[in-house]
């Protein structure tokens, strides 16, 4: 029997648009296949001990969250976060945990708040906020029955811009993604995966799901292999009538620009 054990990092402050969905994706994900699952929720003053985990979840806040976390994260936390990093522990990181992981956020009056550094990025916020469902493609979950394509729905005023052995997550094809500039979504550097995508996340996109279980049970159980198919039908077919949705607007939103 196969047991994964996954932390949850501050859920109580960073759960925004309800993130916590993410758990209960994984959580109910595994529970079909017949996998154990744990979840073990640390916040403000816990240790956190990464070797106990599998998979690590880090949610969104607004910047008031964030700096209630950041001195608990970067002075207590940090160092063993950044080894689990280091040493390959499956994470995903949304919004302001996404910010968290990164050097440092400018605010919009120019103040530098330093953060975790655990990731070459940095995020500087502006006035406007970037609003909306977004879609992006992910090459690294193309396949012959999968296109790649991601859903989500993002909120967020900070800017974010990727360093030296960063990888985005994926291709805007709807939406702003990391600046609004770019073109590019969310960063992945070893097992971290970060974006801005709530909604949540994970239900919405049971092949990201499936891939950060699965690299997680292949680094616990080595030559785990492949994980099993679930009948996703129904969930397939909700993605797939939003994203089609969502092209088919915004091809429209820009013939009308032309005209």
């Amino acid at each position: 029997m196969y047991t994964i054990e996954i932390c949850h990092l501050y859920p109580e402050i960073l759960n925004l648009y309800g993130d916590k969905g993410n758990i209960t994706a994984l959580r109910k994900r595994c529970e079909w296949r017949g996998i154990n699952v744990n979840v073990r929720n640390v916040s403000l003053g816990d240790e956190f001990y990464p070797d106990e985990y599998d998979i690590v979840f880090i949610g969104g806040g607004q910047d008031y969250e964030q700096e209630i976390v950041k001195d608990d994260l970067l002075y207590k936390k940090g160092p063993a976060i950044k080894d689990a990093i280091e040493n390959n522990k499956v994470f995903l990181a949304i919004c302001g945990g996404y910010q968290l992981l990164g050097k440092y956020y400018k605010t919009k009056d120019g103040k530098e708040l330093e953060f975790l550094g655990a990731l070459d990025f940095w995020t500087n916020g502006e006035q406007k906020r970037m609003i909306g469902n977004i879609v992006m493609e992910c090459d690294f979950l193309k396949s012959d029955t999968f296109d790649g394509k991601i859903v989500g729905f993002e909120n967020h005023s900070g800017k974010t811009y990727l360093g030296k052995g960063i990888a985005p997550l994926g291709k805007v094809i709807v939406g702003y993604g990391n600046n609004g500039e770019d073109g590019y979504e969310g960063a992945v550097y070893k097992n971290v995966y970060c974006s801005y995508l709530h909604g949540s996340l994970l239900p919405k996109n049971p092949a990201l799901t499936d891939f950060l279980l699965e690299k997680a049970l292949n680094n616990k159980y080595k030559g785990f292999g492949t994980i099993s198919n679930l009948d996703d039908s129904y969930e397939l077919a909700a993605r797939n009538s939003i994203i089609n949705r969502l092209i088919t607007s915004n091809k429209m939103n820009k013939l009308r620009k032309i005209f």
